[in-house]
Parts: structure tokens; sequence; C-alpha cells
């Protein structure tokens, strides 16, 4: 695989939430190219059957494939959640999954109370039960569906009203509760960041698994030597199922930042 070196990162999501993840990677490794796929089309996956979550799982990875993508990172929990052991056995490259944060959330606790926000297929994957099971020991997890925040995101619908009270009225059972840290269970959570803070107390910590993401993408770049040699400027490629438009305007918001 040594010869792939210059190939680029592969990167897709349901949708929009993934570039939290692009942005994490591109932090950590400025001189990699990088390809990310959105299948705004089909989003969001949260509501899907599995079956569809793996047949779209695969057509993304086939088309970053032939566009070159030497290692790929699912930057969709409920993609990963649904797919990624079959995607692991059916292709021949390494490939990054997320998961929400439980662990680290259930170290860090002073409450002993965490929340974990997500959509409906990771929180009832068996992936996420196996994870809140093993690190979650003597420690709450409080839960909630996230219904309708991805279209929020992709929308672009962040700052209204209508997504503040839809915001609150999630968060409010969990602060009820004490939890001190909250998951964010969806790559496209993030970008709610500036809600999120008009809402919760000083106390309360969000925690994103993206960073985490990126410096394990890193690892496996440098186990199977796949980094990069290159030392010009990074060429950064984009692409949806969806509206281009709504892409490149999203695109310029989040650099904009």
């Amino acid at each position: 695989m040594k010869d792939s070196n210059i190939n680029p990162i592969g990167v897709f999501d349901s949708g929009l939430g993934g570039l939290s993840v692009w942005l994490e990677l591109v932090r950590l490794m400025p001189n990699e190219d990088i390809i990310y796929f959105a299948d705004s089309g089909n989003c969001p996956y949260g509501n899907r059957s599995k079956e569809e979550i793996i047949d779209l799982s695969i057509r993304n990875t086939e088309f970053l494939l032939r566009k070159g993508a030497k290692i790929i990172v699912v930057a969709c929990n409920t993609a990963t959640a649904a797919a990624i052991k079959i995607l692991r056995k059916k292709f021949d490259v390494p490939f990054i999954g997320m998961e929400p944060a439980v662990k680290p959330a259930a170290k860090q606790t002073k409450t002993q109370h965490i929340g974990v926000l997500a959509t409906k297929g990771t929180l009832e994957s068996e992936r996420f039960q196996e994870t809140k099971n093993e690190y979650a020991k003597g420690v709450t997890v409080h839960m909630q569906i996230g219904e309708g925040l991805v279209e929020i995101v992709e929308n672009q619908q962040i700052n209204e009203r209508s997504t503040l009270i839809l915001l609150q009225q999630y968060l409010q059972p969990m602060l009820a509760h004490h939890v001190d840290k909250i998951v964010l269970g969806c790559t496209h959570y993030p970008f709610l960041r500036p809600v999120f803070d008009k809402l919760l107390p000083q106390n309360v910590d969000l925690v994103n698994p993206a960073p985490a993401v990126a410096r394990q993408t890193l690892r496996q770049l440098e186990r199977f030597e796949l980094q990069t040699k290159n030392i010009i400027e990074p060429k950064y490629e984009f692409y949806t199922s969806g509206n281009e438009e709504i892409l490149e305007s999203f695109l310029k918001y989040i650099q904009a930042k």
C-alpha cells in the first residue's frame, strides 16, 4: 500500500455533518488531500433500515474508491453502527468509524450522569449498546433522540428561534438529571454549538468525538505507511448527492468561522 500515499483521504457522511470531522482532519493533517462526499440526497440516515444504510454506505465507499481514496473515514455515527463491519470485510482499504464518545464522558463525569444526543439508528444499534455497557458502568446514561436536528443543519437553520426551542426540549430532561457531560452522537450536532452555548450552564461540557477520529485516522495512515509526502498546498474536493448550492453555501459558512 506504500504506493498509495499520494492518494487522498476519503470521507463520507449522510450529509454535511461529517464536515465537522473534515475540519479536524485538515487541522491535524494539513498536507493531506481529502475527498468529501455528502449523501444529502438520502439524508437523514437515522430513521432508515439497517439494510438501506448498508447499501448506501457501500455505494458511498465505491464512489470514494473510484476517486482513489487510500483510507476511508465513515464520518457518520449511524452508518458506522450499521455498516462498518461489512465495509471492512468487503473492501481492501482501512476504515475509520465514528462512535459516541461515551468512554471519555463516563471517565470525566463528576455527577455520574452523562447525556447522549444521537439519532435513533445510533442509539438503537448494537455497537452503541456494547460501548455503553463496557465503558459506562456505574454511570447513568440519559439518551435522547435528536429528531429534526440533522435537517436543521442541512437546511442551515441553526440560528432560527425554532432551533433554540427544539434543542431546549431535548436538553432539559438531561439537565434535570444533573448531567455534566453531553455526548454529541451525530457529526451534524457540533455545528449547533452556538445554540448549545446559549442553553447549557457552564458546568456542562459537550463531548465531540471528531478530534479523536482525526487522531485515529493519522495513526492508521502511519500504521499502513500511507502518509503523504506532499509539501505543496493540499487539494480538497467536495461532492454531494443533493443540492450543490447548499453544499457550497455551507462550506462558505464553516470556513468563515
